[in-house]
């Protein structure tokens, strides 16, 4: 198999999306979309991958070279259109020898097989191979037109379209590989003779015509190559993607009962005879393992849920929880970096942060891990079936030890050795008759205020 680079267009300024974050750094499920495209560049084994900015993307920049290193960035300027900016990652790629893909980083759903079906197109010797799709409403998209073998004749733009060529439905998405020894060679040919005086990367496909070169279309769905440019097509993007998402745990065998109010990061794994309630969501690095229910209203991000376990309705996992096997997390329960061991409870109205909850202990209603004190955050350990009574406040850094229990109101600040009884509250007075000598007092108070 011949090597691969992937050129990914990122150069475009956003200015419809009407936000300080750089277009293709707003998210689709939980990733950056121009995340998106590396990942399928990676996926499909490109060795080498540039992304092309414009002129003062330092924050773009700083993103692409924290994921990709050195030589990764490639800058457009002046912007003079697609061919220009692919032109800006030559010396990027200079002496690669292989297959190269265009992406863009505002096109996030591009499936792999679809890729992959571009470089066989190579492969089976065409020189440029493009990426169409059959559009519902072909509206302004460039138009591929083909011959009677399926190959591909040129691209035309719809505004340069005849009305013959206008009823043509399959439409170019501007994604393309091209053999890396054509693809610059191509380029050095193309003109800006066009009404924008821009030097576009769809004129490489008639110069390969002319050349003698034969040119395929590889065909995928619409909405794998829907691109970004709005607030609104962002949330159509998200839609699609979280659409996919249900599907494929649907497949898995993940039981939804409410899949449409189900919400899915780019790498929630969920294993089979897992349930999931309705009005959940999935924030990245979620793995719920198998047997397990997650019920109505609760997030989850960073959080692994083991084997039957139970978590909400109505909780919080944050980043770092590790919910035992068998064990309980309840409604109105927030775990952060703690691991609740096999078997643990927490069912009501607590807060577990930083700390590590030993198997079939049992937290009760109220409970609060106090792990901050304005500086540094402090662990809370709780021993092998011990037992938190209600509204308790464990002052970390502090450990309960196996089977010993709390007293429900308590401050607990000093550790609790195993199997004893801790109780640090203040203790309970009565007196007699003074419930009712109050009430008489401030009744004839109120009524000599009339």
């Amino acid at each position: 198999m011949k090597e691969r680079a992937a050129i990914i267009l990122a150069a475009g300024q956003g200015t419809r999306m009407k936000s300080a974050l750089p277009k293709v750094l707003h998210k689709i499920g939980g990733r950056p979309m121009l995340d998106w495209s590396i990942a399928l560049a990676r996926k499909v084994g490109c060795t080498r991958i540039v992304t092309v900015v414009s002129k003062d993307s330092d924050a773009l920049s700083a993103h692409v070279l924290k994921a990709l290193g050195d030589g990764s960035v490639a800058v457009q300027d002046p912007p003079m259109g697609t061919g220009h900016a692919v032109q800006a990652a030559h010396s990027n790629i200079q002496g690669f020898d292989g297959h190269v893909i265009v992406l863009y980083g505002d096109t996030p759903l591009i499936s792999p097989a679809s890729v992959e079906a571009l470089f066989e197109s190579l492969d089976a010797g065409a020189k440029v191979g493009v990426l169409g799709f059959e559009a519902a409403t072909p509206g302004a998209y460039g138009r591929l037109v083909t011959n009677d073998e399926g190959d591909l004749e040129k691209i035309v733009e719809a505004k340069e379209a005849t009305p013959e060529e206008l009823a043509i439905q399959l439409c170019n998405s501007g994604v393309m590989a091209v053999r890396s020894g054509d693809l610059f060679q191509l380029l050095d040919d193309v003109t800006n003779d066009n009404a924008k005086g821009e030097y576009y990367l769809t004129d490489i496909v008639g110069l390969a015509r002319k050349s003698g070169g034969r040119c395929a279309v590889v065909r995928c769905p619409e909405n794998e190559v829907m691109g970004v440019n709005s607030k609104a097509e962002l949330a159509r993007a998200e839609a699609v993607f979280q659409a996919g998402r249900r599907q494929d745990m649907l497949d898995a065998g993940v039981t939804l009962t409410g899949p449409e109010t189900v919400f899915f990061s780019f790498d929630t794994e969920i294993e089979p005879d897992v349930i999931v309630e309705p009005n959940v969501v999935f924030a990245p690095n979620v793995h719920v393992m198998k047997g397990a229910t997650i019920r109505a209203f609760s997030h989850l991000e960073g959080a692994i849920v083991r084997e039957d376990a139970e978590v909400g309705p109505y909780a919080r996992l944050r980043p770092g929880a590790d919910i035992g096997r068998g064990a309980r997390i309840g409604n109105f329960v927030e775990v952060k970096k703690t691991r609740v061991g096999d078997g643990a409870k927490a069912n009501h109205l607590a807060y577990l942060g930083d700390g590590f909850i030993g198997a079939n202990a049992n937290i009760g209603a109220g409970t609060i891990f106090c792990n901050y004190d304005g500086f540094l955050k402090y662990e809370t350990r709780i021993g092998e079936g011990a037992f938190v009574g209600s509204n308790s406040a464990l002052v970390a850094p502090v450990s309960v030890g196996d089977g010993a229990i709390v007293g429900s109101g308590s401050v607990i600040t000093d550790d609790v050795t195993a199997g004893a009884l801790a109780v640090g509250r203040g203790r309970q007075i009565e007196k007699q008759g003074w419930a009712e000598a109050f009430r008489s007092r401030k009744r004839a108070e109120k009524k000599a205020k009339g």
